[in-house]
């Protein structure tokens, strides 16, 4: 595969229902409902103002879907949403990520995130898991005041390592967001944690993976 990694972060990186995770007895038995409406409408509203032509930042839309999803799920105390917002700001890095990283890097390979994250989530959620060293670039799409799947976030990547798409691997658990970069040249390595059916099949993926262990072997 191309020697440079770059991953969403996201539900690739970090996990996004670790922030529920931590207030899960206090939100009650539908703590994972609530969480999967708030990551659903996150991703909504990405898409949804991008192709209206208008951008708001990614921090504002995350607090907005969580307001959404509170009253959508009335059970979960809205008293929460101090905390799961500071949560979210501090998202727990999955296991496989890190040593993915660390070995990519012990082994010569450029890595990088490509994310919606705004500059300030992302630093936030980096230096919590402390990746930063295992890491080239953290990129945000808030330089072009649009989000994923448009091509031109993509172009962030060749732009800043000055390569041509075909040298890139782009990482994501986004079945979406792996079809957008292999629609760009990129080779897409699509994370599929949840075991979900593939789509997009014009846009195929060089690799599908359970998790990022497999990388962690790639010297």
């Amino acid at each position: 595969m191309p020697s440079i990694f770059v991953f969403d972060a996201y539900g690739t990186l970090f996990d996004v229902h670790a922030a529920i995770g931590r207030f899960r007895g206090d939100a009650g038995p539908d703590a994972d409902r609530m969480s999967e409406i708030w990551r659903t409408k996150q991703l909504e509203y990405t898409w949804t103002l991008t192709l209206a032509g208008h951008y708001v930042e990614f921090w504002t839309l995350t607090e907005r879907a969580l307001d959404y999803a509170l009253a959508r799920v009335p059970s979960v105390p809205k008293t929460l949403k101090a905390g799961l917002l500071d949560a979210y700001f501090k998202l727990d890095a999955f296991p496989d990520a890190r040593a993915a990283l660390k070995a990519l890097k012990a082994a010569g390979h450029s890595t990088g995130i490509l994310s919606n994250g705004s500059p300030a989530m992302l630093k936030g959620a980096v230096d919590n898991a402390g990746i930063g060293g295992d890491l080239d670039a953290v990129l945000s799409v808030d330089v072009l005041k649009m989000f994923k799947p448009r091509p031109e976030v993509y172009a962030l990547v060749t732009n800043h390592y000055k390569c041509a798409p075909r040298d890139v691997t782009f990482v994501s658990s986004n079945r979406w967001d792996v079809m957008a970069a292999v629609s760009v040249g990129f080779c897409g390595l699509w994370v599929n944690r949840s075991k979900m059916p593939d789509e997009y099949a014009d846009f195929a993926p060089e690799r599908t993976v359970p998790d990022l262990s497999s990388l962690a072997t790639i010297g």
